[in-house]
């Protein structure tokens, strides 16, 4: 594949903290399959997912970068930070679609997304422009996407690591520098993020 069809996975999410299991996924990813890179693509607001105990953008996206900076593959973008809110992902690969026009973009998401899709803006539009890498997530399956010539199923491995437990562990001041990059737990604790 050329630089001129580079295949890039978009990794979603509001990473409130970004944590081991976001990346393994996303290396998982890049060395895996066919993507070149992974891109994290910090969200400002989830529009199914309530605002409450999102720490700023801009320190999620300081958490990423730090996470990954040692790592070619893998890049962050801000580029939801700068549209109207809440942010809808059809509009961001859009925008994407039109700054880079020689990559081909391609979503990164578990199982558990397909059960929600229906409810996404414009989602017939993002399967048969974007299309789907797709993990498994436990209980969950893809339904009638199983088939879709643009979902494609990887079994990578699955980590029971989410951020809300991250930060309930911080809250309780129990010790948590095993579950993410050293470098963002280190900001997490000067910063005291998590603890109230």
């Amino acid at each position: 594949m050329t630089q001129k069809n580079k295949k890039i996975g978009l990794f979603f999410g509001s990473f409130n903290p970004i944590h081991n299991g976001h990346l393994i996924l996303a290396s998982y990813m890049s060395q895996f399959t066919d993507l070149e890179g992974v891109w994290f693509v910090v969200s400002p607001q989830n529009p199914l997912k309530e605002k409450k105990g999102l720490l700023p953008d801009y320190h999620r996206l300081a958490l990423v970068r730090l996470a990954i900076e040692d790592y070619l593959g893998f890049q962050v973008t801000d580029i939801e930070f700068k549209m109207p809110r809440p942010s809808y992902t059809i509009d961001t690969l859009a925008r994407l679609s039109e700054k880079y026009p020689d990559h081909k973009f391609v979503l990164i998401s578990g199982t558990d997304v397909f059960g929600q899709l229906n409810k996404w803006k414009n989602y017939e539009a993002i399967l048969e422009q974007y299309g789907f890498y797709v993990y498994p997530r436990p209980g969950y399956d893809m339904g009638q996407y199983q088939s879709h010539p643009h979902v494609r199923l990887f079994q990578a491995p699955h980590m029971e690591i989410s951020s809300s437990f991250i930060r309930k562990g911080i809250m309780s001041k129990k010790e948590m520098h095993f579950w993410m990059p050293e470098k963002v737990y280190q900001y997490i604790r000067e910063m005291h993020f998590y603890e109230k």
